[in-house]
C-alpha cells in the first residue's frame, strides 16, 4: 500500500465517513429520532445517484422512476413534521450525501480489480483516516467545552459498549457490501427504520402527525416495491394471505389474539406520537413561570 494509492483510494472513504458521522450526530441535536429515520429513507436514492455519478452503475431512467416514490413520500413526511428545524434538516441531508458517497466508494474498493481486498483489510486501512478527521473536528468543536464530568455522566462502560457496537456495525457493513452492493445495504435498513420510529414514539413520546405517517408509509412502500418488484411482491402477498387464512383455520383463537394485539400496538403508537405535544407545552410553561 503506497502513499499515493492510500491518498487516492483509501483516505477519501475515511474523509466522507467522518463527515457523515459529524453531520449525522449534529442532526440529533435539532431533530427528533423519528424524523431523522424518515429522512434516512432517502438513502437508497442518494446511493443510486452517487453510483451513477461515480460510474459504479449505469444510469437507468426506469430505476429512477421507481425510487421517485420514496422521494415524494419523504417530502410529504417533511411537510408534516411538527418540530421542523432547517439547521438540523441541512445537517441530515449533508450526512446522507456523505454516507452515500462513502458506501459507493467502499463498494468500488472491494469490487475493483485494481484495489480488490478483504473487507476487514479495507476497514483496517480507512478507519485511521476517519479517526483522524473526527479527532480534528472534536478538538475544535467539543473538547474546549467538555470535561470529565460529561464523560462520567454518560458512563465509561456505556461509551465502551457504544464503541464496540459501532465497530461490529462497521465490520458487518463492509462484509455485506463486499457480498452484495451498497444499495442492498441501504434497503436492508427498512426494518430498522420502522422499529426506530416506533420506539421513538413509544419510549420518548416523539409526536408524529398523520401527514407524516402517510408520507413515511409512502416512502417505505416505494422501498419495498423497488427491492422486490411488482411480480415478486404480488407473489409474497398471495403467500402471506394464504398462510394467514390457514393460521385462522388451525388456531382461530390465537389469530384473534394476534389481531387484537396488533390493533392495540397501533393505537398505543398513535397515542404515543400525538399525546406528548400538550405535555411538552405544559413543561415549557412550567419552566417559564417564576
Amino acid at each position: 500500500m503506497t502513499s499515493a494509492v492510500y491518498l487516492r483510494a483509501i483516505f477519501p472513504i475515511g474523509f466522507f465517513f467522518s463527515l457523515s458521522l459529524i453531520c449525522g450526530n449534529q442532526a440529533y441535536l435539532y431533530l427528533s429520532v423519528a424524523f431523522i429515520q424518515m429522512l434516512k429513507a432517502t438513502t437508497p436514492v442518494a446511493v443510486l445517484l452517487t453510483s451513477w455519478a461515480l460510474g459504479v452503475a449505469p444510469p437507468s431512467m426506469k430505476t429512477l422512476g421507481n425510487v421517485s416514490l420514496i422521494v415524494v413520500g419523504v417530502i410529504i413526511a417533511t411537510v408534516g413534521e411538527i418540530r421542523f428545524d432547517l439547521t438540523g434538516f441541512i445537517y441530515q441531508i449533508c450526512g446522507l450525501i456523505f454516507e452515500a458517497t462513502r458506501l459507493v466508494m467502499v463498494q468500488r474498493l472491494l469490487n475493483s480489480a485494481d484495489f480488490k481486498m478483504d473487507p476487514l483489510v479495507s476497514l483496517y486501512y480507512f478507519a485511521p483516516a476517519c479517526a483522524m478527521m473526527n479527532s480534528m473536528a472534536a478538538l475544535v468543536v467539543e473538547v474546549p467545552s467538555m470535561s470529565m464530568k460529561n464523560v462520567y455522566d454518560v458512563g465509561i462502560l456505556m461509551l465502551i459498549a457504544n464503541a464496540m457496537v459501532a465497530f461490529l456495525l462497521n465490520v458487518s457493513v463492509v462484509f455485506l457490501i463486499g457480498k452484495t452492493s451498497s444499495l442492498v445495504l441501504t434497503l436492508c435498513g427498512v426494518l430498522k427504520d420502522i422499529l426506530l420510529v416506533g420506539a421513538s414514539m413509544m419510549i420518548w413520546g416523539t409526536p408524529v402527525s398523520a401527514l407524516q405517517f402517510f408520507g413515511y408509509g409512502l416512502a417505505l412502500s416505494g422501498l419495498i416495491y423497488y427491492k422486490l418488484g411488482a411480480e415478486q411482491l404480488k407473489g409474497y402477498l398471495q403467500q402471506g394471505s394464504q398462510r394467514w387464512a390457514e393460521f385462522g383455520v388451525q388456531s382461530p383463537n390465537m389469530r384473534r389474539v394476534v389481531t387484537l394485539g396488533l390493533v392495540i400496538i397501533t393505537i398505543l403508537a398513535l397515542l404515543g406520537g400525538l399525546a406528548p405535544a400538550s405535555t411538552i407545552s405544559r413543561t415549557n410553561l412550567s419552566f417559564k413561570s417564576p
